[in-house]
């Protein structure tokens, strides 16, 4: 990689992760040698969509970086900056999310703080463990409940069917106590948040078209049984996340029953009625057993939403108490042809949860691009596919398999380089806030999706687990992954858990590299919430650093065989400890670093903390670029 300037919005290049409107926050960027020399370097704001300049100064040096540092003025929700910087030689550049450019950047790339909607603490803690209840575990008491006319019943070991009516018929009969059986089995993963998939009744196996919000599936058990779990839960440091869908209900739901038919009742505006009669209506995807929600209605927002008397508020509050909501269709949430409500939902939802319990988080599903939804005003993250998990498919899977399902895309499957992945990841997280990204999921698949063993390249699992663990954002791990499971789409993927193999050697070795993955992540502050830096990009390997004040630590992933050089001061490696993978790093006495490996490879190391000057820098006065041609004119 070329020697360009750097700077991320993580500790060690920003003041504080928590701004507030008004505050003055010091941000800090670091010129390579090699790169340069630099004379001149600005920090450009956008307030109110007004361009607003602050001088930089140089702060110091230190291990073969060039260290600048400006003050900026947090003025608006989402405060975006970007770097501006003269070169001795006269040519100018500027440094965003985007990348370095010569041309002028798009305000989209720049950095970007949020002020406000803070996530909780341990949001950067977060490992994810997303269980499927039907398929999960099935208590003894599950024998004794009365199936519903809807259900199938079938026994652990039926395949799963994914046509109708078996595809949402099929009831394995998974309930909380059998969670709850498998605690030191989510404990020993190193785990530190259930998140489930809906758990309120329904007439579906999967649970998302609810008939009530009110209470607990009796099939899993009912409100009594999700108590126990989640203070099991609790007792082992283990958090619990909800599942909700704010886009629709289902058509059995006792608000839809309530309205079908009859325009007078209280609950006709809760849903898109397109007839007199109240008989037609809007659903999700046009599948009718999932009619929409209007977010018009005040009497559905005071319901659901808003207030200590609300859905959301009821499962966080007392006595049970979990963590936060996975929201379910978020980016079809509120919106409907010309209407456009999904902001002003989302945050009458967090504005619930915050005065609930402020320590909870909040995760959107949005399957696509979600950088408009995505700037932290209520959301602190997103389950989404295509930065992360389809560039990951795309490059490590194998690239002699059919042209075979890929989330939804009609054309299949694209093959990519290592490039081409590192690129995607920067296209899709350039147009969001540091914070955001640290909140957004890492899935290498989850229970709508295929699973990635399913065509997963030879020797590829390890880079794949080893990279939802270390790049930012919230690893997650779809219960069944660490079986090696397979799943040719989203029904296929849903199947039961083979407990009964925990002990087979090929099935506890992927559990143990789950277990060894997860640790590492848990266990290294640069990995949790450290920056990050690409070191070295070709079409079979990627190189990045994670950084942090703490400790840094250096990654490799590659298809192929490795053999490369990482100069200083791109890389000090001096006293690197090994973490992880069969590679071998070759330190010379400057830091830098010859790696070597026999691919498939995925390895880690850890370095020494990044090395910063200290010295404060006086407060720049902030230039209203109108301010100073108003003065010209005088």
């Amino acid at each position: 990689m070329p020697l360009v300037p750097h700077h991320d919005s993580s500790p060690l290049h920003v003041s504080t992760q928590h701004p507030s409107l008004g505050d003055d926050v010091r941000v800090r960027l670091r010129v390579p040698d090699g790169y340069g020399p630099v004379t001149h370097v600005m920090v450009r704001s956008n307030p109110d969509h007004e361009p607003r300049w602050s001088e930089a100064a140089r702060i110091g040096h230190a291990d073969g970086w060039e260290w600048w540092e400006a003050t900026i003025t947090i003025a608006n929700p989402r405060h975006g900056y970007r770097w501006h910087l003269v070169l001795a030689d006269g040519t100018q550049a500027a440094l965003g999310q985007g990348g370095l450019t010569t041309l002028e950047p798009l305000d989209g790339f720049d950095f970007a703080l949020v002020a406000g909607n803070e996530p909780p603490a341990w949001m950067n803690d977060a490992v994810l463990y997303q269980i499927f209840p039907d398929r999960f575990a099935r208590s003894a008491a599950a024998d004794d409940r009365p199936v519903p006319d809807w259900a199938i019943p079938v026994t652990w070991d039926t395949p799963v069917d994914p046509e109708a009516p078996g595809r949402s018929g099929q009831l394995y009969g998974g309930d909380l106590d059998g969670i709850a059986l498998h605690l030191d089995h989510i404990d020993g993963l190193g785990v530190s948040v259930v998140y489930h998939t809906p758990i309120f009744p329904a007439e579906s196996n999967h649970r998302y078209d609810a008939s009530s919000f009110d209470l607990i599936d009796p099939l899993l058990g009912g409100d009594a049984a999700y108590l126990r779990l989640i203070e099991a839960l609790h007792a082992r440091g283990i958090r619990i996340m909800g599942d909700l869908t704010s886009n629709h209900s289902g058509s059995a739901h006792e608000w839809f029953r309530a309205a079908y038919g009859n325009p007078g009742a209280a609950e006709g505006d809760f849903y898109y009625f397109t007839d007199a009669a109240h008989t037609e209506y809007e659903s999700w995807l046009g599948v009718p057993s999932l009619p929409k929600f209007d977010w018009r209605s005040q009497e559905l927002r005071r319901r659901f939403i808003e207030g200590p008397d609300s859905v959301v508020a009821k499962w966080l509050a007392e006595p049970y108490g979990i963590d936060g909501w996975r929201i379910d269709v978020a980016n079809m949430t509120a919106r409907l042809g010309g209407e456009d409500l999904n902001a002003e939902v989302r945050q009458i939802l967090r504005r619930t949860m915050v005065e609930t319990n402020p320590d909870t988080l909040l995760l959107a599903e949005s399957t696509n691009d979600a950088a408009s939804d995505l700037q932290g005003d209520a959301w602190h993250g997103a389950m989404t596919y295509p930065a992360f998990t389809r560039g990951l498919w795309a490059w490590l899977g194998d690239p002699d398999a059919a042209n075979e399902w890929f989330f939804g895309i009609p054309t299949g499957r694209p093959r990519y380089t290592a490039r081409e992945f590192a690129d995607q990841l920067d296209r899709f997280t350039g147009q969001i806030p540091w914070r955001v990204r640290l909140g957004s999921m890492l899935p290498l698949d989850t229970h709508d999706t295929a699973r990635f063993a399913t065509i997963a390249g030879d020797g590829t699992i390890p880079l794949a687990v080893g990279l939802s663990m270390a790049l930012p954002g919230i690893p997650v791990v779809f219960a069944g992954d660490e079986f090696g499971l397979t799943g040719v789409d989203g029904e296929m993927s849903r199947t039961p858990i083979p407990w009964h193999r925990v002990d087979e050697p090929s099935v506890a070795g992927r559990i143990d590299l789950y277990r060894q993955l997860i640790g590492l992540r848990r266990g290294s502050a640069a990995l949790r919430e450290g920056g990050f830096r690409w070191l070295h990009v070709d079409d079979d390997t990627i190189v990045f650093v994670r950084e942090s004040a703490a400790e840094s630590v250096l990654v490799v992933a590659s298809r192929g065989d490795v053999d490369l050089a990482l100069d200083a001061p791109l890389l000090d490696a001096t006293d690197a400890e090994a973490l992880f993978g069969d590679a071998t790093l070759a330190v010379a006495g400057d830091g830098s670093a010859d790696i070597a490996a026999d691919g498939p490879v995925f390895a880690m190391w850890r370095l020494a903390g990044v090395t910063a000057p200290s010295v404060p820098a006086p407060a720049a006065a902030s230039v209203d670029q109108d301010a100073t041609v108003a003065e010209d004119d005088r």
